[in-house]
């Protein structure tokens, strides 16, 4: 069972979420729905992270996994 989340891409995904909705943000790497879970994770010790968004806006959730702000970009991917 990995431990560690793959990395989905070096780099942020932009998505525009909506006031009050919630989004599952894939914490394993495996998800094929990136940035989102889709149940990949069932094999590992990770969970996916729920988001709520505050305001509609575009937002960058982190495509790296190595994001000490879960489950927004931090700009962590620039070290990688």
């Amino acid at each position: 069972m990995p431990d560690q989340p793959a990395i989905a891409q070096k780099g942020p995904y932009a998505v525009d979420v909506i006031e009050g909705k919630s989004y599952f943000w894939c914490a394993c790497g495996l998800s094929k729905r990136q940035p989102f879970c889709d149940g990949s994770h069932k094999d590992t010790d990770l969970e996916p992270v729920k988001y709520t968004a505050e305001s509609s806006k575009k937002v960058f959730f982190c495509g790296c996994k190595c994001s000490a702000n879960p489950p927004l970009c931090d700009g962590s991917h620039s070290g990688l």
